[in-house]
């Protein structure tokens, strides 16, 4: 039999467990809200250009809004990231508009290798110091644009990022909690956007730790 003292320690632990997970809970929620509330509803208006745009694949309209803000001179190269293996300029351009097939072949980078958001933070950060950006334009969804931002950010501290976020028809119809399928993207990504955060907030305290480690010299 567990002891008075032993049972008023069970009870306190599971107390502040219980404490904990309330508040966690209570977090979650506001962090969501806070999610949702910086969410664009519109289309992005931009005050200027920037020396490079980049967009994050996902959806045709990315693209097409991209090579449209590449050829009124928003920006002056455009790197698409995270292409398909199988995808060529020319299907880009077909499925984009004919017009831009000039922009494709002189100023446009295709980026094969990025599977996931992290992917194509690396590889923007690599195009932007290949051509020695100081300003990014960012394309890519409105859910997607909080995540998107925060993995460039971290690969490009120094880089300005303006963001462009593309606003697809049916958030503009109906709000989001009123159709399953896009309730469910929206809280997934809020949730990945979660886990990339504390996964930048690792990398960032193992950084710091290794460069205040003292360098080992032999003798």
């Amino acid at each position: 039999m567990l002891s008075l003292r032993s049972a008023v320690r069970t009870r306190r632990i599971g107390s502040i467990g219980l404490k904990l997970f309330a508040l966690i809970v209570v977090l979650l929620v506001l962090g969501f809200a806070g999610f949702i509330w910086f969410l664009p509803g519109g289309q992005a208006v931009l005050d200027g250009n920037a020396d490079g745009i980049v967009v994050l694949t996902g959806g045709t309209s990315r693209v097409t809004d991209a090579l449209e803000l590449l050829a009124s001179g928003r920006g002056k190269r455009l790197l698409i990231t995270g292409v398909y293996p199988s995808t060529t300029p020319d299907d880009i351009g077909r499925e984009a508009a004919d017009h831009y097939n000039r922009l494709l072949a002189c100023c446009v980078d295709l980026d094969y290798s990025a599977l996931n958001t992290f992917g194509n933070a690396v590889q923007a950060r690599r195009w932007a110091q290949q051509h020695r950006f100081h300003s990014l334009i960012v394309v890519t969804s409105a859910y997607h644009m909080p995540r998107a931002l925060a993995e460039l950010a971290h690969q490009l501290p120094d880089v300005a990022l303006v963001p462009y976020p593309v606003v697809s028809d049916q958030l503009r119809i109906e709000p989001w909690w009123s159709n399953g399928a896009t309730a469910r993207l929206v809280v997934s990504e809020y949730l990945k956007y979660l886990a990339a955060k504390v996964r930048m907030r690792f990398d960032s305290l193992i950084e710091t730790s290794e460069l205040s480690t003292p360098a080992l010299h032999r003798t």
